[in-house]
């Protein structure tokens, strides 16, 4: 797939960024790690590329804070098994806290990088 015009970051995201990304790729449905970093890639426009270096780490990380649960499971349409990923109930309600958060930062980012007219800067 072509890139869209934005060059790739790789291992340049905000701590707490690609939990979030997770988080929010498992709340709409389970999924196993490679799906997960390509819909995070796609939905970016492949401008984040996520690396399996840093995504089963904090898979792992995520599932002993108990933000989600694996399973092992015979995929459809293929003959092995693969280990999903799903949200718990905890897991929601960090999504929820990681979200406003990022709402925050994104809003504070963007004053300063863009002020409103007339704003002394």
């Amino acid at each position: 797939m072509p890139k869209r015009g934005n060059a790739p970051i790789q291992g340049e995201m905000l701590q707490g960024t690609l939990d979030l990304l997770i988080l929010k790729t498992l709340g709409i449905g389970a999924a196993h790690g490679h799906t997960i970093a390509y819909a995070i890639e796609r939905q970016s426009e492949d401008v984040l590329q996520v690396e399996h270096g840093s995504l089963y780490p904090d898979l792992h990380r995520m599932e002993r804070q108990g933000w989600i649960i694996s399973k092992w499971e015979m995929a459809k349409e293929r003959n092995r098994e693969f280990k999903y990923y799903r949200l718990t109930p905890a897991g929601r309600k960090q999504l929820a806290r990681q979200e406003s958060k990022w709402k925050q930062l994104a809003a504070a980012v963007a004053t300063v990088m863009w002020p409103a007219p007339g704003d002394p800067s």
